[in-house]
């Protein structure tokens, strides 16, 4: 993706089943969970860089030792900060103590992180700080074993505000207004709720108060205290959580729009947010790994039963198809396929931009994550030119040569790599002009590869402000002096902002909505704008349920075509020569591509939640009113 883009967190979770002796003997080490989850970590460093947790629970822990482990980092590279400093510390004990590594018991009376339940986190913040108090898991402690509370996910509610007005009204005083630790101090007050009926319950049954513990222990309902929790949630989440005692959970939202995968064998149960890392961590085929169900909480209780409850009514499935075009790592089967076909499926109107001129076109991508959708584009326009060359043979008929029938089917996609995307260059120049020249350098390119009779096309999985084409990539291409420069998106226009975890969220970023504004004013249809505006004020205090989505409207008068159009002119610099179009992936063609991953209310304004349209409507009346807040 040529402009960056924060987004979805990355989750992993592992709960052991066996005895820690157990491990020590098959594997030859007892800190098997803590090896796995380095591996589904780093795996997902994709998911987040801006920080990273792990925790830890041990089970069956005598009063008086620790059994809740956390560290947390947000150095650069903060999963290995977190691992190196855990490491360091067995280090340690094997210099020291030799052979104690080997010895289970002394492990988990004397170490942390040698416990058997584990919960790690990678985070993109998308916004606020990035301090270290922002990174989970997040711990809610008590004294009692079973009101311990650690949370980590991948998630973002669209009705912050009132979730956060339901805590006051219940007495509570949060720290701070965010979803996480609004999400933390909603599971945790259930989660009181729930020892407190239980002890109530049996209290005078059960004197001895140890054993009334472990009653408490034994007899949680996860599944009514998520119920009760996840009420009045509106947003896309996967989010995990330890309970003091052994309980686990990963719960999922009921729209399905954030992803989440568990693996479960006799050994260890496995969640992440991406099923080719549980494939590649843990060494299994794709067909052992589920999806968490949407709506529903994978459970697993301090006894090792495992189960999949319903906790809110599933809505229409609405997977985020970005996941598929860009966030998720591209090994996974189904994402390397469907990537491939966001491709094949744009080859059409690439044919159609070059004039059918294979001969005279270079192919290629801007890195790093559009590789494999080029794949698919180049076999795509293979086989169409096929067909074309099929009927040049049938023209020459039976006094076709050898010679021109091999010229015909030598002709093929020309496949250069193109661009070079550089390391980050530090901007010491603080004169705009030559930051933005700096800036420009980015992307390097191959030289000697393209003539001046040569169309140029490149194809970026997605483009959202399209910064880095108009300061970058579109003035480096022109050094070259092609006769056309022709830029392909394997992704739709994206239109409308995203409340549910990418950094998307203000209008005015998005180059398809500038293009739109431009065309209402080219138009003389500039009362459209205050028509929306006022149509989404007016809709301010009305119930989340009856919301519309105007915004729409921007769009309507005008077709994706002349949208592209628009957007060519925005970012075509001034002072390049080249003819530049614009194509873009259109709807259909990527439901076709991505039949299973059917959320694409960035690009149709179609939102999963109720929330979203009201969300859309605020970024909306935010633009109009030059506020340059953030609408949720």
């Amino acid at each position: 993706m040529s402009d960056e883009l924060k987004h979805e967190c990355g989750i992993a979770m592992i709960r052991l089943l066996k005895p820690l002796e157990y491990y020590q003997k098959k594997y030859g080490t007892s800190l098997y969970a803590l090896n796995k989850m380095y591996l589904l970590m780093q795996k997902q460093v994709n998911r987040g860089q801006d920080g990273a947790g792990l925790a830890n629970i041990k089970l069956n822990v005598e009063p008086g030792k620790r059994y809740i482990s956390r560290y947390r980092s947000n150095k650069t590279n903060s999963v290995q900060d977190i691992f190196t400093y855990i490491n360091k510390k067995f280090e340690e004990v094997e210099l020291n103590s030799p052979g104690k590594l080997k010895d289970v018991q002394w492990l988990k009376e004397n170490m942390s992180f040698s416990g058997e339940l584990f919960l790690g986190h990678l985070r993109y913040g998308t916004y606020g700080g990035n301090s270290i108090e922002h990174c989970h898991p997040f711990l809610r402690q008590n004294n009692w074993m079973t009101r311990n509370l650690v949370l980590a996910g991948n998630f973002n509610m669209t009705n912050v505000d009132e979730l956060f007005n339901q805590l006051i009204e219940l007495g509570q005083h949060p720290k701070e207004k965010s979803d996480t630790v609004t999400i933390l101090e909603k599971i945790g007050h259930f989660l009181d709720e729930e020892n407190s009926q239980l002890y109530h319950a049996k209290k005078d049954e059960i004197l001895d108060k140890q054993e009334l513990s472990r009653y408490i222990a034994d007899n949680i309902n996860v599944q009514d205290v998520l119920i009760n929790s996840a009420k009045k949630w509106d947003g896309g989440y996967v989010m995990c959580g330890l309970m003091g005692h052994g309980d686990a959970f990963a719960l999922r939202d009921p729209a399905g729009i954030r992803p989440g995968f568990y693996y479960k064998d006799e050994e260890v149960v496995v969640v992440a947010s991406e099923r080719a890392v549980i494939q590649t961590a843990m060494n299994v085929p794709q067909e052992t790994i589920s999806e968490i169900t949407p709506g529903h909480a994978l459970i697993i209780k301090k006894d090792g039963r495992v189960s999949m409850d319903q906790v809110i009514q599933p809505l229409e499935k609405k997977a985020c198809s970005f996941e598929r075009i860009y966030f998720s790592r591209g090994n996974d089967a189904d994402i390397y396929n469907e990537r491939k076909n966001l491709g094949r499926h744009i080859s059409s109107k690439v044919m159609k931009s070059i004039g059918g001129d294979l001969k005279n076109s270079v192919f290629s991508f801007i890195p790093n994550t559009a590789e494999t959708s080029f794949y698919g584009m180049i076999e795509g326009l293979e086989l169409l030119y096929k067909d074309k060359q099929a009927q040049m043979v049938l023209e020459l008929g039976n006094a076709a040569t050898t010679e021109q029938i091999k010229e015909i089917f030598s002709v093929r996609p020309r496949v250069e790599k193109i661009a070079i995307k550089d390391a980050k260059l530090r901007t010491f120049i603080t004169d705009d002009n030559n930051r933005d020249n700096l800036v420009g350098h980015v992307y390097d390119i191959t030289y000697g590869q393209v003539r001046k009779k040569d169309n140029l096309v490149m194809i970026d999985d997605s483009i959202v402000r399209g910064t880095t084409l108009k300061k970058s990539i579109l003035r480096i291409l022109d050094r070259l002096s092609p006769k056309k420069i022709v830029i392909i998106s394997s992704a739709p226009q994206i239109r409308y902002p995203d409340c549910y975890g990418i950094d998307m969220a203000k209008l005015s970023d998005f180059i398809a909505f500038k293009a739109a504004i431009e065309l209402l004013k080219d138009h003389g249809l500039e009362s459209i704008i205050q028509e929306v505006y006022k149509k989404c004020k007016d809709q301010i205090d009305i119930p989340n349920e009856e919301v519309v989505n105007y915004v729409k409207e921007i769009y309507k008068p005008f077709t994706p075509e002349e949208v592209s159009t628009k957007i060519v002119e925005l970012l075509k610099p001034d002072d390049i020569n080249t003819d530049v179009e614009i194509i873009f992936q259109g709807i259909e063609e990527l439901h076709q591509a991505c039949p299973k991953h059917k959320g694409d209310w960035y690009f149709t304004g179609d939102y999963p939640t109720v929330g979203g349209n009201k969300v859309v409507n605020k970024a909306f009346m935010y633009y109009v009113e030059g506020n340059n807040k953030r609408a949720y």
